[in-house]
C-alpha cells in the first residue's frame, strides 16, 4: 500500500472522527434547550385547557399501568392513540379539579397529531391544545383554529362523532371541509382521552 493511499484513508478517519464529535457536541448543546422549549409549550397547552388549575401533577405511567391504559384503548376500538402523559389539575387550595391528557393519534393525513386536552371531574371537556401537527395547509391544517377546537368546550358528553350535515346534538362536532381523515384523527384522539378519563376516575390507576 503506498503513502498516499495510507494518508488519505488517515486524513479521511481522522475527518470523520472529528465530525462525529462536533455532531455530538451540537446534539449535546441543543438538547437541553429543545427540550425546555418543548417542556414550556406543554406546560402552556395544559393552562390553554385548564385555565382554572393553579398546579398540575403528574400520575407516573409505569409500565403496567401504561400497559393498562393501552390495554383499555385497545378494548375500546382505540388502537391509533396512545396516551403519553396524564395529569391531575389542581386549584389554588390544592383541590383537584379535573385532568389534562396528552394525546397523540398517528391518524392523521400527515403523520401524528399531539394535542392536549383537559377534562374537569364531572366529565365536562375544558377544550383541546395541539402541540404537534403536520396536516395539509388550508385543510386539515383548519384543526388548530379556534373555530374547529372550541367544539370541543364545554361538552359533557361520553364520545364524539363529527358530520357534514350540521351540529344538531352536543356530541357532535362539524367536520373540516376537505379534511375528513384530520377529523377523523381528531375526534378520536379525543375520544380517547375520554375513554382514559372514565378509566381513571373509575379507580383503575390507584
Amino acid at each position: 500500500m503506498s503513502n498516499k493511499i495510507i494518508r488519505d484513508t488517515l486524513a479521511i478517519t481522522l475527518i470523520t472522527l472529528i465530525s462525529g464529535l462536533a455532531l455530538g457536541l451540537v446534539q449535546d448543546i441543543t438538547a437541553g434547550p429543545i427540550a425546555e422549549q418543548q417542556m414550556k409549550a406543554k406546560e402552556e397547552a395544559y393552562k390553554a385547557v385548564f385555565p382554572d388549575a393553579d398546579t398540575f401533577g403528574e400520575i407516573v405511567l409505569t409500565e403496567e399501568l401504561s400497559a393498562a391504559v393501552e390495554a383499555n384503548l385497545d378494548e375500546n376500538g382505540y388502537t391509533a392513540q396512545n396516551i403519553n402523559e396524564i395529569m391531575t389539575a389542581k386549584d389554588s387550595s390544592g383541590t383537584e379539579i379535573g385532568y389534562a391528557f396528552t394525546v397523540t393519534t398517528s391518524e392523521g393525513y400527515g403523520g401524528d397529531i399531539q394535542f392536549a386536552m383537559g377534562i374537569r371531574s364531572d366529565g365536562t371537556m375544558n377544550g383541546i391544545s395541539i402541540l404537534s401537527i403536520s396536516e395539509t395547509a388550508g385543510l386539515g391544517m383548519k384543526a388548530t383554529t379556534d373555530q374547529f377546537q372550541d367544539q370541543f368546550k364545554e361538552k359533557k358528553v361520553e364520545k364524539f362523532v363529527y358530520t357534514k350535515n350540521g351540529v344538531a346534538a352536543d356530541n357532535e362536532i362539524d367536520a373540516l371541509s376537505g379534511a375528513t381523515i384530520t377529523t377523523n384523527a381528531m375526534t378520536n384522539g379525543v375520544n380517547a382521552g375520554l375513554c382514559t378519563f372514565q378509566y381513571v376516575e373509575g379507580g383503575n390507576l390507584e
